[in-house]
């Protein structure tokens, strides 16, 4: 009997352990026709799916999807039905067996055509991608003038995959009714292998689409830069030949800049790391496939490399380039400000150097008072020095008030120098 251990449980665990069961690929049997419909989606928009799902498992009568539902898989009788949920966008994958005759006979049928066309036609969100695959058997009779009539041949893409036990073909065009078009000769692949081919294949599709989000605002982004850096060449040279009057105009202007940069950069960042994650999904996916060349033919991944790669440069070459204006701007802020401090400084000190002028000036003022003030005082003390001798004479004072006046005058302005300084060291401290 196992022993049972009961630890205490992180509450995340369960959905984290389930995380990498939750897309995986279903087995596969040619022939059928897939149809796979992206909608990009905000949070709203991601309730609606859910709901809009609810209602066609409610018309055929299976179990209605709970308020956290992120994937699901539906036999619906006709067609089976793959729904998930991304951060972005919502996918719907239609799923129709095929019987082979029957595209031996005239062109494939869609995977849409068995599917309700109002619930369809209703799909919340914006279609960014929309595709029909059709897997068929190698021997199928009359490929080559089937691949003809679906697809393009001047933009057409080919190439063995699976390790050559397959071949995918495609034009990556948009079709005339709204759809691109993929036709996989499936060669000797088991129901998995083939699931899991048909699942890459959906994904590289999906990812090109969803990288390619990002061009348009590096397009955008490309002539504000281009307005930003003029912008700021005017400015490095008008703050070089600016009075000390112009400069506050001047920061003001830098300082609208930077703002404006660092806008533009905030509001493209996260959609350039998006479209460089898809980027890099995109070339796991083609490599996943083991895609080898069909000569004269070009692969999957020529393709990407000439069309997607360059796009994807372009949004890099669009960020790096918001970054350097942005670290431009903070240079060229902080140069104007060390500017207006050095001379806020200089101010600072010319106006110290006035006021100690001042001070200076306001000393010797102060030193003539007290002479003055000694003088004053002396001159006071000594005429009731002069009234005490002449009133003194009466009891026997032997000088004469005058003689006493004269006599008194150096210690009354010893004293009264003496006292001044003394009032003045505990007032001042020194």
């Amino acid at each position: 009997m196992p022993h049972r251990h009961h630890f205490s449980q992180h509450p995340q665990r369960v959905a984290l352990h389930n995380e990498i069961h939750a897309r995986p690929p279903e087995p596969m049997e040619a022939p059928l026709a897939i149809t796979h419909i992206v909608m990009l989606t905000d949070a709203a928009g991601r309730d609606a799916s859910r709901a809009h799902l609810a209602r066609l498992l409610g018309d055929h009568h299976l179990p209605l999807p709970d308020a956290q539902l992120t994937h699901l898989r539906a036999e619906m009788g006709a067609f089976r039905l793959r729904w998930e949920m991304h951060t972005e966008f919502v996918s719907y994958t239609f799923i129709r067996p095929l019987e082979l005759n029957s595209v031996e006979a005239q062109d494939p049928s869609v995977a849409l055509d068995v599917v309700p066309q109002g619930w369809l036609t209703a799909l919340p969100g914006q279609c960014l991608c929309s595709l029909h695959l059709w897997a068929l058997p190698q021997r199928i009779h009359g490929a080559t003038a089937l691949k003809q009539r679906l697809l393009f041949e001047d933009t057409l893409v080919a190439s063995h995959v699976a390790d050559g036990a397959a071949e995918v073909h495609t034009d990556f065009a948009i079709h005339a009714d709204g759809f691109s078009r993929l036709l996989v000769f499936t060669g000797e692949l088991t129901p998995r292998r083939l699931g899991r081919l048909m699942q890459r294949l959906i994904e590289i599709e999906t990812y090109r689409m969803s990288a390619l989000l990002g061009l348009p605002l590096a397009r955008e982004a490309m002539a504000l830069l281009t307005r930003g850096e003029a912008e700021l060449a005017s400015l490095a040279g008008a703050i070089r030949t600016a009075q000390r009057d112009e400069e506050p105009q001047l920061l003001d202007r830098l300082t609208r800049l930077a703002g404006e940069v660092e806008g533009q950069y905030a509001s493209t960042h996260s959609r350039f790391s998006a479209s460089r994650a898809y980027f890099d999904l995109v070339n796991r996916r083609i490599n996943d496939i083991a895609e080898t060349r069909i000569v004269g033919m070009q692969s999957i991944k020529d393709f990407m490399e000439r069309r997607l790669s360059p796009a994807m440069s372009t949004c890099d070459w669009a960020e790096r380039r918001q970054q350097a204006l942005s670290e431009r701007v903070a240079r060229m802020s902080s140069l104007l400000r060390t500017r207006v401090e050095i001379e806020q400084q200089q101010s600072s000190q010319a106006l110290l150097a006035s006021m100690n002028q001042r001070q200076d000036l306001q000393l010797k003022l102060q030193a003539t008072v007290e002479g003055l003030s000694v003088a004053a005082i002396t001159y006071y003390i000594i005429g009731l020095v002069s009234y005490l001798a002449k009133g003194a004479q009466k009891i026997g004072w032997p000088l004469a008030a005058e003689t006493t006046a004269a006599v008194a005058i150096p210690f009354v302005a010893i004293g009264v120098w003496w006292s001044i300084r003394r009032m003045h060291r505990q007032l001042t401290g020194h």
